[in-house]
């Protein structure tokens, strides 16, 4: 998938909520961090996956897209802090399971953070699309649901949010 449309539009978001918060001249690539490693904790708990004491189903796969697509937001988000693009024709099997692959996610954000070079943060964003394959996701309805919250997350800025 060409990902240049959806790198446009969270360039023209994140300009959105710099401008109205006052922070075209901040670095806020840490905060970006934690915050995908918050929205990666929801959808993981959205889906239950490490949660072997629960016998409580998963959440409704449009819930755990949308919590999806909010971890792809501040991937995205993150690339365009330190001009990095991703871009693929297709998205490598993951061998592991939801638990794993998440795991695997939540090392290469500690990875990209820590060293945070190209390479790495191709690793990252294609872990997290592994992870969306696992999940159920193709990459027409990740897009789709991509491009109604990035609506949400502009009316919830004009909203005070």
């Amino acid at each position: 998938m060409d990902y240049s449309e959806l790198y446009t539009m969270q360039k023209q978001l994140d300009a959105y909520i710099e401008n109205e918060h006052g922070l075209m001249n901040e670095d806020v690539f840490r905060e970006k961090y934690l915050a995908l490693l918050v929205e990666l904790g929801e959808l993981a708990n959205e889906t239950r996956c490490f949660k072997f004491w629960s016998t409580k189903p998963r959440n409704k796969q449009s819930v755990i897209l949308e919590e999806y697509v909010d971890g792809l937001h501040f991937i995205l988000s993150l690339g365009l802090e330190k001009g990095f693009h991703y871009s693929s024709n297709s998205i490598p099997r993951s061998e592991k399971d939801e638990t794993g692959q998440f795991n695997l996610v939540y090392d290469s954000c500690v990875a990209f953070y820590r060293n945070p070079l190209e390479e790495n943060y191709k690793k990252l964003f294609e872990h997290f699309l592994q992870l969306g394959v696992l999940l159920g996701f193709d990459e027409e309805a990740v897009k789709d649901a991509y491009m109604s919250k990035n609506e949400i997350n502009y009316e919830r800025q004009d909203q005070g949010y």
